[in-house]
């Protein structure tokens, strides 16, 4: 509940996106432009329809009309769901915005998709949540915070990349956890490096071996979108400092929706920076897409060790991609217990 006094009750519904901001008690906000990663109350129209976000508890929760909700301004850039962005001036009080990821990403819509999304719906943005000085309070402030100079201890990378959203990525990093965990590995890290976060896909890498699970959050943003914007060098490098510092049996590592998109360039040229040699898994529908990604990673000096995805759903699709792209193709959707490429 908000009263005059620019309070709200502390037991306010918060969105995944906010899972590593403490709780905040009595919560002081301002009318005044957010920005991405701000901490902000937005409230669902009473004529709008209930919408389904997930919670930062990592349940997936509805909003109701009239429901008033913290959440974040960022950016999308989903090639399947919607793309939408911060305005450059920041998002204004007492106007409607989109929500644009069921994580709690807040913004401007620039276009939509025929998929179905249990989230998008207008939403109006009430003001920022403050400190006691009035300055608006931002996930970065509760990032993982790892030394500079962290030595690397050389855990062995498993790289899963897509040549598009939906082709079986998350899939793969789970049979190559449990693969690995199959074979005694119990120390784990998984880092899903790029695109919108999820407690859900966290929640399932450590339900397949993962001891710990990363993402953008976790280094102080929303999303890792829009592609090729500033700064993206020093933030994957936090990431990798982070993940590749922990004293592990392996570091599993998710990139994607694409080859293109998400900084996924930027990203691959961070990690060949740290390692030589990796096992490159990519998924992909169709062999076409793995004779072009195929391509694509031998400029950027990666070998692909193993394919997956829909482009193995059956017998005759999966011999005639190994046999097209002359790499080993396994269903890993099917197979449990394969072991790690």
């Amino acid at each position: 509940m908000r009263n005059d006094r620019g309070f709200v009750a502390a037991d306010i519904k918060t969105t995944s996106v906010l899972r590593r901001v403490p709780p905040l008690g009595r919560i002081r906000h301002r009318a005044i432009p957010a920005r991405e990663g701000d901490v902000c109350l937005f409230k669902l129209g009473t004529a709008a329809a209930p919408i389904t976000v997930e919670a930062a508890s990592g349940r997936f929760m509805t909003v109701v009309p009239g429901d008033i909700f913290l959440a974040t301004p960022g950016y999308r850039e989903s090639t399947r769901w919607v793309v939408g962005e911060v305005p450059d001036r920041g998002l204004v009080a007492s106007r409607k915005y989109w929500v644009l990821a069921d994580s709690g990403v807040v913004g401007q819509l620039i276009g939509d998709s025929p998929r179905e999304k249990g989230h998008l719906e207008r939403v109006t943005y009430l003001g920022a949540v403050c400190d006691k000085r009035g300055a608006a309070i931002n996930i970065r402030q509760f990032a993982v915070k790892t030394p500079a100079r962290a030595p690397d201890r050389g855990a062995p990378v498993f790289l899963v990349v897509g040549t598009s959203s939906h082709v079986g990525k998350t899939t793969a990093v789970m049979a190559v956890l449990q693969a690995l965990r199959d074979k005694g590995h119990e120390n784990l890290v998984a880092l899903k490096a790029t695109g919108t976060s999820s407690i859900d896909e966290l929640g399932s890498y450590r339900d397949y071996g993962a001891a710990q699970a990363f993402d953008c959050v976790d280094f102080g943003l929303p999303t890792t979108y829009p592609s090729a914007r500033d700064g993206m060098h020093a933030f994957f490098d936090r990431a990798l400092n982070t993940c590749l510092s922990i004293r592990s049996d392996a570091v599993v590592i998710e990139c994607g929706g694409d080859l293109f998109g998400a900084n996924v360039p930027v990203f691959l040229e961070c990690l060949k920076d740290r390692r030589s040699e990796m096992k490159v898994i990519l998924a992909a529908p169709d062999a076409p897409a793995v004779l072009g990604a195929k391509s694509v990673l031998h400029e950027m000096g990666l070998s692909i060790t193993v394919v997956t995805g829909p482009c193995t759903d059956t017998p005759t699709l999966q011999e005639r991609t190994e046999a097209l792209c002359g790499i080993p193709a396994v269903n890993m959707a099917e197979e449990v217990g394969i072991a790690a490429p």
